[in-house]
């Protein structure tokens, strides 16, 4: 199997390149393809892996070449030059690297809150013009003041603890922070409006999202306390900057420490000139250690996805690690055929599928196993459907999508039941053995045992005398060779399963003779 290729389109550490290089994987760096779009999209559907820092745009448009593409990379922790619906349209996994600059981030706003309180950067340039303006400069000290933390996630966190380390006093408005890790990390939960009212400082630290858009409006500015200072070092858009300009004229916010705006670059900006407001070109995550550090990261986490099939920080798919995906791997190819199975029996629409995880098995990561049953079950339906966007499209299609897990029935360690409600309800079981071969042991409660083949028949037939000699007979005079013959029923004489592993696809007029055998209920042509 020949190496996985990985393009390398914006500028990323050395070290990273030689990562994908010691992992065995054809990697070609070319950071000036950022800067060309048409000679990255003329280029990327020879590629199994992109990996990118901002400069690239993995656009939908884009993504149409990228007819081999399993994964993108993004060195750092905003994803916003990726078109992530797209992308998971197509089953490209899209992962970032959001601890590689925690630690630069934090640092970056608490630097920023210093500037501001100090007023440093006015002060360093009337100092070099030659002026000693010793009395204008007057500022405020942090101990003992309070800083508003809104979103208190994992980089909210860490300035919190520098800012506890200051003596300052945090509150934080997170409504993902529950109340038991607010005390574990020093911080006093508290709603917005509250924080506004309380807060010397307020520092911001949340995704830009369509909840959080322009958090700080015009209306939150006027119900934040006299005199208050604002960092964003998170998001550009998180702050209503007009407003904000206008409210620093009007003297009841005390300045301002920018590092992200609505618009990037910004060449220009309604804070720019105005008294004690500080403003940095997105400067949070420049340092040569967090530069280093997301680029090792994302070589590292693409190399583990193409090589070992681990998932890591994957922003469009559930995480599996690598000491857990060879694992994982083979029931999560159990969980697709064994949908895929009943999704081809299937007739009308499916409004449910449930998936019942009996045994060792659901002590594993299930999530990745439910994504390809629900992907399997619609496929016949849904040509466009993948791992990586079955869960979306079922939530799209009004499809219930159920996860139970109990314990293992029987002498098998680990089984998947998958049940599928549809013109009527159709229920499979299968497993994994010691050999890592996917199976199918139950089908319509009728016990079998079958490995799965590119190409099968399934038959429901009654349990009486004929059916195989004249089934065997149509085969042969077709020359269809048999790899696999596998037999279930209920009782003697009664409900049988017939289930054919053959060496090449059964056509139209081979099955509509099968079908006239009068033993036989019904036959299909399956293909896995």
């Amino acid at each position: 199997m020949p190496a996985p290729k990985v393009l390398i389109s914006d500028a990323l550490s050395p070290a990273a390149v030689q990562i994908f290089k010691d992992r065995g994987i054809d990697v070609t760096f070319d950071p000036a393809l950022g800067k060309d779009k048409d000679k990255l999209a003329a280029m990327i559907g020879d590629y199994d892996g992109l990996a990118i820092r901002s400069a690239s745009k993995a656009t939908a448009k884009l993504l149409e070449s990228a007819t081999k593409l399993k994964v993108i990379g993004r060195a750092g922790i905003g994803v916003d030059n990726v078109d992530i619906p797209a992308a998971t349209q197509r089953g490209i996994i899209v992962m970032n690297t959001p601890f590689g600059n925690s630690i630069t981030t934090a640092e970056h706003a608490i630097a920023m809150m210093f500037a501001l309180a100090r007023q440093i950067p006015d002060a360093d340039r009337t100092t070099q013009e030659g002026k000693w303006e010793k009395n204008k400069y007057m500022g405020v000290e942090l101990t003992a003041k309070t800083l508003g933390v809104i979103g208190c996630g994992n980089i909210g966190s860490i300035v919190a603890d520098r800012a506890i380390g200051l003596k300052m006093r945090v509150i934080a408005f997170d409504p993902f922070l529950t109340p038991e890790r607010a005390v574990q990390i020093g911080v006093e939960k508290v709603e917005l409006d509250d924080l506004l009212a309380r807060a010397d400082f307020i520092t911001l630290h949340t995704p830009m999202t369509e909840k959080t858009k322009n958090i700080l409006s015009r209306e939150a500015l006027t119900k934040a306390k006299k005199g208050v200072r604002i960092i964003n070092c998170a998001r550009g858009g998180l702050v209503d900057e007009e407003a904000l300009a206008d409210s620093i004229k009007a003297g009841h916010v005390g300045g301002a420490a920018f590092d992200v705006f609505t618009v990037e670059p910004a060449e220009s900006n309604p804070l720019f000139g105005l008294p004690n407001v500080i403003c940095t070109p997105h400067l949070g995550a420049s340092t040569s250690e967090a530069q280093e550090n997301v680029a090792l990261q994302v070589a590292e986490q693409m190399s583990d996805y193409l090589l070992k099939g681990a998932i890591t920080n994957a922003v469009n798919f559930p995480s599996i690690s690598a000491e857990e995906a060879p694992r994982v791997k083979p029931f999560v190819a159990l969980a697709e055929k064994l949908g895929s199975f009943l999704g081809q029996l299937t007739e009308g629409s499916v409004t449910a599928i449930r998936i019942i995880y009996e045994g060792k098995v659901g002590e594993l990561n299930v999530k990745p196993m439910t994504s390809a049953a629900i992907a399997g079950v619609l496929r016949p339906f849904l040509s466009e459907i993948n791992m990586v966007n079955a869960q979306a499209i079922a939530k799209d299609k009004g499809i219930t999508v159920d996860e139970i897990k109990r314990e293992a029935p029987g002498n098998l360690e680990s089984t998947i039941r998958i049940v599928v409600e549809a013109d009527m309800p159709r229920h499979a079981v299968g497993t994994v053995l010691s050999d890592g071969v996917p199976r199918i042991v139950e089908i319509r409660d009728i016990k079998v045992d079958a490995a799965f083949a590119p190409h099968m028949i399934y038959i429901r037939n009654d349990d009486k005398p004929g059916f195989i000699g004249a089934f065997g007979s149509l085969l042969g005079a077709a020359g269809v060779n048999v790899a696999t013959f596998n037999l279930g029923r209920d009782k003697p004489g009664g409900d049988a399963i017939c289930y054919v592993a053959v060496d090449s696809r059964v056509d139209d007029a081979l099955l509509a003779k099968i079908e006239a055998i009068p033993q036989v209920k019904r036959a299909r042509r399956l293909a896995f």
